[in-house]
């Protein structure tokens, strides 16, 4: 089981040594090197293919439910190794939310949604009504989605907006009370003005969750991240505070990415 207590003096929420994963013959990440400090947002960018989706499957372990899967090395969150006999999946996935790339809210109420993994991992009757009505508006107020609901609780969350029903899907997430959130191109279905108050949500939940976000946008990589990892061919290029993957990168690979002559 992950524990929920992140020791203070740990240094990194996420941790990886000797990361390879293949998928049949096939070698998606190779000797995956990293640390992610908690509590910041961190980026991870390049080409298609580059493996950056597959590494981030690797956190909540989701990469197995696609068959012919193998991993070596080792994974750390919070200080346990996920890879570990004794981890329970179920509680790796509460500790490690997922948003991913196109808003999947289920086709029930916006209330219903929010309240859907809670209710589906605590035993009936845990939470009086009163209760379960303050965790609803909690998760909703903290996605910045509870002005724009709060009447229309019951109305199906599919005839949402889709900036609205993204937000839902992080709210969804929330009453498990997740450490490490991981978000996969969360922007690419919406248009400008939707990406810019998602981008502000993120921003906005910075601190209370380290973040992970799979993006191909680079504006969006320097506006929304701390720290940024440039991927190619499996591997870890670079990883660094964004502001110097973008103007002082360290490795050729790097620059000629962000500057639009490589991908």
């Amino acid at each position: 089981m992950i524990s929920t207590d992140l020791a203070p003096s740990a240094a990194a929420s996420i941790r990886t040594r000797g990361l390879n994963l293949w998928y049949g013959d096939f070698q998606a990440l190779r000797d995956v090197d990293l640390e992610i400090k908690p509590g910041i947002v961190t980026a991870l960018i390049g080409p298609s293919g580059c493996g950056k989706t597959t590494l981030l499957r690797c956190f909540n372990r989701i990469n197995e439910r696609y068959g012919n899967v193998r991993t070596t090395g080792q994974t750390t969150i919070l200080g346990k190794n996920i890879y570990d006999a004794d981890v329970s999946l179920t509680q790796l996935r509460r500790t490690v939310g997922m948003v991913f790339q196109r808003p999947n809210p289920l086709p029930i109420s916006i209330y219903e949604n929010v309240l859907f993994g809670l209710r589906a991992h605590t035993p009936r009757g845990a939470f009086s009504r009163r209760e379960l009505d303050a965790v609803a508006e909690s998760a909703l107020r903290e996605v910045q989605l509870w002005d724009e609901v709060k009447d229309n609780l019951r109305r199906k969350a599919t005839r949402l907006t889709l900036e609205q029903q993204q937000k839902l899907c992080i709210a969804r997430l929330l009453p498990l009370k997740p450490r490490v959130i991981l978000m996969d191109e969360p922007c690419s279905a919406l248009d400008a003005e939707g990406v810019e108050r998602i981008e502000a949500l993120i921003h906005s939940l910075r601190g209370s969750y380290t973040m992970l976000i799979v993006t191909h946008n680079m504006a969006q990589a320097r506006r929304a991240s701390d720290e940024c990892i440039f991927m190619l061919l499996g591997r870890i290029v670079e990883h660094d505070v964004t502001l110097n993957v973008f103007h002082a990168p360290k490795q050729k690979e790097t620059e000629m990415y962000v500057s639009g002559r490589y991908g």
